[in-house]
Parts: C-alpha cells; sequence; structure tokens
C-alpha cells in the first residue's frame, strides 16, 4: 500500500487513516534515511491521537524515548539511532510499550531479534522528481489488517470522501470502529463493522449470537435505519454501504448524546420527553416482518423469543456469579434459576412491537432544532427485534450508565402511558411486561459487564453494576417476579451482588 507523503497535509491524512486502526500492543516501524521524514509522520500520528493539533511533540533524537497519554491509548515514540545493543530497548520501556500502548519506532532495524513478528512497516522513499511517498506493508497479523485499511480507503474515494478529514470517534462495547469524516463542509459517519464469523456452538448447534439473535453484518442496520425514516424518526440516511466487506457511510447527527448532556447537568426533560415519544410513535403500528435493504433484497426481522431472553439470561450465572462467589455456581442453584426464570417469563402478555434493544442514553442524540420525536437521534439498533414494547421503555428509564431518578422514571412511564393510551387491563399487562423485562435485562447486563471485565480486559464497567443491581432490586419487588426474587433472597441477595 502506497501513500503519498509530499506535506504536512499528506502525512496528516496518513496519520488519521492510521489513528483509526491503531490500538494498544501496536508497533509502527518508521524506516528511511536521515531527514526521510519519520519524525514528521510520527508528530501527526501522536497529534491525531491525542486530538491536540497543537500538541507539542518533540523529536526523540537525544532522550531515545518519549511517552504520550492520549484518551485511546498510550504513545511510546522511540528512535533508536544511538542505541549501540539491542537490549538497551528494554531500559527505554519496551516491554511496557508492547503490552500496554502503541509504539512508533524510528530505525526499527536497531532491535534485533527483539523486533515482534506482528507489525506495520512504513517505509519514507524518496522517487525521482523529488517526490516522497510513505510504502507500507503489513507483518504477521498486521497483514490482513492493512488489506482492510486500503479497502476502507478505496470504500470512501468511490463515495466521493476520500479527500475527506478524518476524526476517530469513540465507540461501545463491540469491535465496530467510527471515524468522522469531513469534506468542504459536509459531515458523514464511517462505520467500519466486519462481519462476525459465527461463534462455537453452545446450544442445539447454534452460537450465542445465532440464539440471542444478534447482528452479524451490517444489513439489519441499515434496513432498520430505512424504515425508521420512513416513520419521520431520526435515524441517520445511509449514503452508501458495502455490506459484504462491512463499511456503511452514514448521516452524522452530531456529538450531543444524552449521556454526554446527563454528565454535564444540562437540561434533559425535553429528550427524554422526545425518546418517550419515539417509542411511543413506534409501538402504536405493526411492525413489518420483513424490511427492505438499500440496492435491494430485504431483511427479517427476528422474534425476541423465549429462547433468546433465557440465552441472555444465563450471562448472569456464567459471567456474575463466579465473580462474586467462591466458584461456579452449583448445578442444582443453576438449574432453579433457568426454571424459576422460564415460568417468569410465561406471564408476558405477548404483546409485540419493533424493539431496538439498546435504547438508552449512549445511543440517543438530542436534535433540537428537529420537531417531535424526531428531536430524539437513533443509532446502534443493528440488533433489534420483534418483542415486548416495554423492553426499550425500560432501557431508558433504567439505564445501565447514568442515573436516573426515581421520580423521573415514574414521570416518563406515566408520560408513555397516556401516549400510548393504555387503560386498565392494558396498563397492568404492560407494567408487568416492563418488571419482567427490566429484570431480565439487569441480570443480562450484570453478565455482561462482568464478562467485559474479567474476559476483555475492561474494568470501566465495574462501576455500573450497583446501578444496575439496585434496578433488579426493584423490579423484584413486582408480584409476578415473586420466583426470581426468591432465588436472589436465597442465592444472590443486594449486598452479595458487589466485588
Amino acid at each position: 500500500m502506497r501513500r503519498p507523503l509530499n506535506s504536512l497535509s499528506d502525512a496528516g491524512r496518513l496519520a488519521a487513516e492510521l489513528a483509526a486502526h491503531a490500538r494498544a500492543g501496536d508497533l509502527i516501524a518508521l524506516e528511511g534515511p536521515l531527514g526521510a521524514g519519520k519524525t514528521t509522520l510520527a508528530r501527526a500520528l501522536i497529534r491525531q491521537l491525542t486530538g491536540n493539533p497543537q500538541e507539542e511533540v518533540p523529536s526523540p533524537t537525544f532522550t531515545l524515548v518519549q511517552t504520550y497519554e492520549t484518551a485511546r491509548i498510550p504513545v511510546w515514540h522511540f528512535d533508536l539511532y544511538r542505541i549501540e545493543r539491542p537490549e538497551e530497548i528494554f531500559e527505554l520501556g519496551f516491554e511496557e510499550a508492547e503490552s500496554q500502548g502503541l509504539s512508533l519506532v524510528e530505525w526499527p532495524d536497531r532491535m534485533g531479534a527483539y523486533c515482534p513478528g506482528d507489525y506495520l512497516a512504513i517505509e519514507i522513499d524518496d522517487r525521482d522528481g523529488g517526490q516522497r511517498e510513505a510504502i507500507l506493508s503489513g507483518h504477521g497479523g498486521w497483514a490482513p489488517r492493512l488489506a482492510r485499511m486500503q479497502a476502507l480507503h478505496a470504500f470512501i474515494s468511490r463515495a466521493g470522501w476520500g479527500a475527506a478529514r478524518r476524526g476517530w470517534l469513540q465507540g461501545d462495547a463491540s469491535s465496530r470502529a467510527y471515524e468522522r469524516l469531513s469534506l468542504n463542509g459536509r459531515h458523514a459517519v464511517l462505520m467500519n463493522a466486519p462481519p462476525m464469523a459465527d461463534g462455537p456452538p453452545i446450544r442445539d448447534g447454534k452460537s450465542y449470537s445465532r440464539i440471542a439473535h444478534l447482528a452479524e453484518d451490517m444489513r439489519p442496520f441499515a434496513a432498520i435505519a430505512n424504515y425508521l425514516r420512513s416513520l419521520g424518526l431520526s435515524a441517520p440516511e445511509i449514503l452508501d454501504q458495502d455490506f459484504e466487506q462491512g463499511f456503511l457511510l452514514i448521516e452524522d447527527l452530531g456529538d450531543d448524546l444524552y449521556g454526554r448532556r446527563l454528565g454535564s447537568g444540562a437540561a434533559m426533560e425535553a429528550p427524554y420527553e422526545a425518546a418517550v415519544e419515539v417509542l411511543a410513535a413506534l409501538h402504536g403500528r405493526a411492525a413489518p416482518a420483513q424490511l427492505e435493504l438499500p440496492g435491494g433484497g430485504r431483511y427479517h426481522l427476528p422474534d425476541y423469543d423465549r429462547e433468546a431472553m433465557m440465552i441472555e439470561l444465563d450471562l448472569l450465572p456464567e459471567w456474575f456469579w463466579p465473580a462474586v462467589s467462591s466458584g461456579p455456581i452449583p448445578p442444582d442453584a443453576r438449574q432453579d434459576y433457568a426454571q424459576i426464570w422460564s415460568r417468569a417469563l410465561a406471564q408476558l402478555s405477548g404483546q409485540k412491537a419493533l424493539v431496538l434493544r439498546d435504547y438508552h442514553s449512549p445511543n440517543l442524540l438530542w436534535l433540537p432544532k428537529r420537531s417531535g420525536p424526531a428531536r430524539a437521534g437513533l443509532i446502534d439498533f443493528q440488533d433489534a427485534v420483534l418483542g415486548p414494547p416495554a423492553y426499550d421503555l425500560v432501557s431508558l428509564l433504567q439505564d445501565a450508565r447514568v442515573d436516573v431518578t426515581e421520580a423521573r422514571e415514574q414521570a416518563l412511564l406515566t408520560l408513555y402511558l397516556t401516549r400510548a393510551g393504555l387503560e386498565g387491563a392494558d396498563q397492568q399487562a404492560f407494567l408487568t411486561d416492563y418488571a419482567l423485562m427490566g429484570a431480565q435485562r439487569a441480570c443480562k447486563i450484570l453478565g455482561i459487564f462482568m464478562r467485559l471485565y474479567r474476559r476483555d480486559g475492561k474494568p470501566g464497567y465495574l462501576g455500573h453494576i450497583p446501578r444496575v443491581s439496585a434496578c433488579l432490586e426493584r423490579n423484584l419487588s413486582h408480584p409476578a417476579l415473586t420466583g426470581p426474587r426468591a432465588w436472589f433472597a436465597r442465592h444472590l441477595p443486594q449486598d452479595r451482588r458487589v466485588l
């Protein structure tokens, strides 16, 4: 892969591309003669990662290493020209850099046999006529990553955004990556979501994602986005797509996330009302089982069936129990858990609507210039299913990531019941579904957050566990949850649901 490197602008564009793909543990080897521009490219990449175009980035020619903290990953910038023995890299902190951050290494040949097998080499070459280019080659695990980087560049170029300024966007707990593209006053969001390989079979020959109906590519997102937009709701417009490779170019709805507004103390009455209006509008109509895909074809919305709910519930005994207890859950307690929940879920009313499934503060954007329910921007709905309407409302009002006071929850629940026109027996059935889905979701999230910590090394989610546990406790007080309430009181009371 080759990129021009004749100016600071060229260096900035390549740096933005590299920043979108860099991750902890990476090594980027910068090769070329003295004065080729290795430090210039490293400086551009560090500034891209810090988000500060004025970041002071001195050359490590004499210090041999400079370190930088960024919002994503720490960076070590090595200049090995002056070392005498390869072993000296460990005195400079290379072992720590290799395990925890991004290593930018000038004069990588000085590493000798200590250069890892997985790395990205960038050779800066002066061509005839004074032109300069960067020649990128991936080694080991970097080879397929570089191929994807090239495919992504080709995709945005075909879409007419090849000259856009690229900036990394904070993503979610998934493997998807996001960038903001800016070109001549226009903005778009680039989604990089490699199709998921089906995981190992865990039950009846099916993987977890298949049982839980999790999206394995970006077709569901595109189909659901177009359907939501047809209802006048603010899902992103699909600007271009490559489903086979997992690339989407979508409308940029901005940065005013509900979660950030809550964190800053901004007024939330109108945003929450708009989010409730979205659900009332969605639940007031029957969602079609099949949705049209951009470019042709149809997508079949899966049912949020009992099997999916039960496999999600299983995340609590699988991941949460061992973390707060002395070992795995006893077989009899696990069997009781499954049987009790199966009986509890049999009480669901059977009402069905489009369930966006991750309908909470990280996935809602405030769009005050729009009107009605369109003021709530919608993202991250690719796992949508047909299921209980109460699920999305309890996701919103019992948010796992931010505090929603019980007073606000009750006020917005009342608003929804009014907008949805639910009274009498219909209202009671909905409230039963609300408690059942709230408790089911809390069990699932406790398991997911613990899995993110223990399997994926993401401790930041542990801080949310007390909030989710408290929501679980409130839902267990509903008469429909007598069985689960007794199980938790016996096996996993609230004071044990802590680390």
